[in-house]
């Protein structure tokens, strides 16, 4: 995220939260594919999903609040 903090305009930022919040859809899909594969259990990654269901909602919230600007 500090990153983020060098984009200057509003579109920049916007873009970069949307490139975060696409990548935490891919790992998502990973973990779905490392339980289906029987590499973890889901009980194992349930606390890694909670921390990133919480981000993607932070950084949909920070898409949405650009757009009102």
């Amino acid at each position: 995220m500090a990153e983020v903090a060098a984009r200057k305009s509003l579109v920049e930022r916007k873009r970069f939260y949307e490139i975060a919040r696409s990548s935490l859809v891919e790992i998502d899909t990973q973990l779905e594919i490392s339980i289906n594969l029987r590499y973890f259990s889901r009980e194992r990654i349930a606390v890694l999903e909670e921390k990133m269901n919480y981000l993607f909602a932070m950084l949909s919230k920070l898409i949405q609040s650009g757009q009102k600007e």
